[in-house]
């Protein structure tokens, strides 16, 4: 029976795919196995797969799309370690991720159910470090997750296999935020530590899902709601929140309903400078909205513009 048991969900991402199982592959930790969880792709994921002739690697094909979620789910289903870790198929990892985060299980206390480390932002085409990220949270951290996402990437996370037992899986009605959600739950139940070392580069490109706006908005709005008493307990953030799916509705043209959040914004926090920057940006009309926010995304991107780590 493997220690470890890393899920890869991967979606026609046969090139990225490969960088992602080697890194895997050339762990210093070796007491693994490697499920490769096909969701439904269309390109030459099964023939990259049949490559390998290393026998930890276990492929499973979805017949239908399931997400990021629903593949995840596969994965934890079909494992059989004490340990899962998760690596997007567009992530890699450095070669001591999992040993360090083995032995820092094996030196602590039962309470701790999760590990993450820090991380490297990475731009994928010029293969670039824009910023890293180091860990700042440990411990009970339940009220932190609602000033912040303090943990992160699926790709740094390791964890005890009994944690799902209590929690359940990850939430696949969410278009947005599964991971956010799933980390909000087990930080209710268990204590987390971290690594501070980056060991993950998490690559950025124009294909990852929280690109995708429509479906952006609609989980970070559901997640809202589900936590709604707790996130409004610190105004500020709440304020952020509001005026944040405010800017990207305003982004897809619903100018009504990004008006209203924004104003709802400044009245959650009227102390917030953010909240009336937003609406003065809003007001300079939808073409210098877009010119705006493309330099607010290229300054961001490369970690000047907003250090909260909002990092999907």
């Amino acid at each position: 029976m493997p220690i470890v048991s890393v899920i890869i969900p991967t979606h026609n991402r046969a090139e990225l795919l490969c960088s992602a199982i080697t890194s895997v592959l050339n762990q210093t930790f070796q007491d693994f196995e490697i499920l490769v969880i096909d969701d439904a792709s269309t390109d030459n994921t099964r023939e990259v797969i049949s490559r390998y002739r290393d026998t930890r690697i276990k492929y499973i094909h979805h017949e239908v799309n399931k997400g990021e979620a629903g593949s995840r789910n596969t994965g934890i289903l079909h494992s059989h370690a004490e340990y899962i870790a998760f690596l997007d198929d567009d992530d890699e990892w450095l070669p001591e991720k999992l040993q360090l985060q083995i032995d820092l299980f094996n030196s602590c206390q039962q309470e701790i159910g999760v590990i993450y480390t820090g991380y490297l932002r990475v731009d994928w085409t010029k293969k670039k470090i824009l910023k890293q990220t180091v860990p700042i949270k440990r411990g009970y951290i339940y009220n932190d997750m609602f000033i912040q996402n303090y943990v992160g990437i699926p790709s740094t996370i390791i964890l005890r296999r009994k944690c799902f037992d209590l929690v359940g899986l990850f939430d696949g009605s969410l278009p947005y935020g599964t991971d956010y959600d799933m980390w909000i739950r087990l930080a209710k139940e268990f204590h987390f530590d971290y690594i501070r070392e980056p060991l993950v580069k998490y690559c950025v490109h124009q294909e990852r899902i929280s690109s995708h706006l429509d479906a952006r908005i609609n989980g970070l709005e559901i997640l809202l709601k589900r936590y709604n008493h707790l996130f409004a307990a610190n105004s500020k953030r709440h304020s952020y929140y509001h005026s944040h799916i405010g800017m990207m509705y305003c982004s897809i043209g619903s100018i009504k309903k990004g008006r209203e959040l924004l104003l709802k914004a400044i009245k959650i926090y009227p102390l917030g400078i953010r909240g009336y920057l937003c609406f003065v940006l809003f007001l300079l009309g939808k073409n210098n909205f877009r010119r705006v926010k493309k330099i607010i995304y290229f300054l961001r991107s490369t970690g000047f513009y907003f250090t909260h780590r909002d990092r999907r």
